[in-house]
């Protein structure tokens, strides 16, 4: 190879080097800068003020006359949902992370193409990463009237994108029954938690005011997707009171600046004055959020968490979250591990009055690259039915002592200290 060959071989090898690792960097970038100083404590759970703060604060804000009921694991969870489906009048909206073939896509898909041969009008969203339905599936259900799209699918000019996904599970029927959680459309969801092929989670279906916050929700992505709004009353018609709970639908995504969700996090987590009780599927938390339990824990508030045990689906996040037990484990906190299958639920209770319930997961990628939602519910009813179901997943786990921490393989703690540099991806 010539002298002059070889300079612009090197120089085109250098400028490609260049592109890819820009767009890499940019690919894996977070969205908005997260929280770094902890927040000061102004107000206990149970003020006024708190309702106040956490209904401003945060967007949309609180509204009450709304029932929330609790569905556990899929034998719960999808009758409720297929029978909303069949039982809808004008639409239907769907916004969901995962969304895969097998028995229960199937379900879901002879059911939505039903009722939109009726006249329902059907609007499905997918993520483009977690959804993965047969060709052949989709097809059917756009014959069959379904109007289907793909969340932010890679393309050459937003290729800085493609590390944003919505991580949402979100259906909303006539505008007034909505459906929110951890549980994705898929097999694994099925069944009672009974055996590892089986996950144990929640989901969570509400009427009232609410059900308006999480249909905007979605309107919101079908917007940035598609360019359609959908403004009618078949959407979005006036939704009567249903019940008693206080509750709002917070969102967040990359670019919406204060309206983070790790800000709402820490806020609950800084007004905690009695307990914190968190089930987490992915728990992989940042300095801040590491330090907030750690101060809730030195005023006296009881923190016990529940993550998934040996049968987790990531060994990656596994080793990162156990790398950041220890000051936890030191100061009091009760962390226990999950034993019959993936525990996947993503639920906070604060005080026995304000829950947490959605698809958000406490780390760096739900708290600043995913499109996230969680229900927020204030009362004290619906935070005892939580905590009933957080004990009872107790009585399932394995409790983690700080001596069992301390004293786990050296070759154990160099593959959790070494997944920790991946955690802002985590």
């Amino acid at each position: 190879m010539s002298r002059r060959l070889r300079f612009w071989f090197t120089a085109l090898t250098s400028i490609a080097v260049s592109v890819v690792a820009t767009l890499l960097i940019a690919n894996l970038s977070l969205g908005d800068k997260e929280i770094d100083k902890p927040l000061q404590r102004l107000f206990p759970v149970d003020s006024p003020q708190f309702q106040w703060i956490m209904g401003n604060a945060l967007t949309p804000p609180l509204v009450g006359g709304n029932q929330v009921q609790a569905l556990v694991n899929g034998n719960e969870i999808f009758p409720a949902m297929l029978e909303a489906i069949r039982s809808a009048q004008t639409s239907i909206t769907l916004e969901t992370y995962i969304y895969w073939s097998g028995s229960v896509g199937r379900l879901f898909t002879d059911a939505l193409i039903e009722r939109s041969k009726q006249g329902v009008r059907v609007k499905v969203l997918l993520d483009w990463f977690g959804s993965s339905l047969d060709d052949a599936l989709l097809e059917e259900m756009r014959a069959g009237g379904v109007d289907i799209h793909r969340y932010n699918p890679p393309a050459w000019h937003n290729l800085h994108r493609m590390n944003h996904r919505t991580h949402r599970r979100l259906m909303v029927v006539d505008g007034r029954i909505g459906f929110t959680g951890g549980a994705g459309l898929a097999d694994k969801w099925g069944g009672n938690a009974q055996d590892p092929d089986h996950w144990r989670d929640s989901h969570f279906r509400v009427e009232g005011p609410v059900a308006t916050q999480l249909q905007a929700a979605f309107i919101d992505n079908w917007i940035a997707t598609t360019g359609e709004v959908l403004h009618s009353l078949d959407y979005l018609p006036q939704v009567a009171n249903s019940g008693t709970a206080s509750a709002q639908l917070f969102t967040a995504s990359p670019g919406s600046g204060s309206q983070s969700v790790q800000l709402m996090y820490l806020m609950a987590i800084t007004s905690a004055a009695k307990s914190i009780d968190l089930s987490a599927a992915y728990f992989v938390p940042d300095e801040v959020a590491l330090t907030s339990l750690v101060t809730a824990l030195k005023r006296g508030v009881r923190v016990r968490i529940i993550l998934p045990g040996e049968h987790m689906d990531s060994t990656l996040v596994r080793h990162a979250s156990r790398a950041l037990w220890g000051d936890l484990l030191a100061h009091g906190a009760e962390i226990h591990e999950y034993q019959p299958t993936m525990f996947h639920c993503k639920v906070m209770v604060v005080d026995g009055l304000w829950v947490s319930v959605g698809s958000t997961n406490f780390d760096s990628r739900s708290f600043s690259i995913n499109d996230e939602a969680n229900l927020n519910v204030y009362d004290t009813p619906f935070a005892e039915s939580m905590t009933a179901i957080f004990e009872a997943d107790l009585r399932q786990s394995k409790r983690v002592s700080l001596q069992d921490w301390q004293n786990r393989p050296w070759w154990t703690r160099v593959l959790d200290d070494t997944a920790t540099l991946l955690q802002s991806q985590l």
